[in-house]
């Protein structure tokens, strides 16, 4: 079953958000990718999001650049955790745009935001929430992070 859906506001976003793909797919968990603009598709982001829950979904993280609306907005339909990922996009300024509409959102629709092109971040909270519920999924989080002391540990060996 389909646990995480990666949505982007265009296929430009795509090469921030394979950081999301990625660690996901290492964690085993089942995601869908598709391309959800809250300017150019409004009727479709509504559908999305108004039916992720029954679909199955847990988590929806949503990328977006410059004027960066589809986090909120997605957030504003659903009751599933959104994750906004600012990104950098061509018409940006320096992301600093895409960075503050996802996360300056008002009470009561809020959009947990990971840093600028953090994508990668995006996919590990996107299994932390799912590892809630899930022990072979917290067993691979536990492993990965342990992975990630060794690296550091090892790297201060070498210095």
């Amino acid at each position: 079953m389909i646990q995480v859906g990666i949505i982007m506001g265009s296929k430009s976003d795509l090469s921030v958000m394979q950081g999301s793909i990625d660690i996901l797919e290492e964690f085993n968990i089942k995601i869908e990718v598709d391309i959800v603009s809250a300017h150019r598709t409004p009727k479709k982001m509504f559908e999305y999001a108004k039916n992720a829950k029954n679909r199955g979904l847990k988590v929806i993280i949503a990328g977006a650049g410059g004027a960066a609306h589809l986090p909120g907005m997605v957030a504003s339909i659903t009751t599933l955790p959104v994750i906004g990922v600012p990104v950098k996009s061509s018409n940006s300024l320096d992301g600093w745009d895409s960075i503050l509409s996802i996360l300056q959102m008002p009470n009561g629709v809020p959009v947990a935001t990971v840093a600028l092109n953090a994508s990668k971040n995006a996919g590990i909270l996107a299994a932390q929430i799912i590892a809630l519920t899930d022990k072979k999924i917290e067993t691979k989080i536990d492993q990965y992070k342990t992975d990630l002391e060794k690296k550091v540990i090892d790297s201060s060996k070498t210095l």
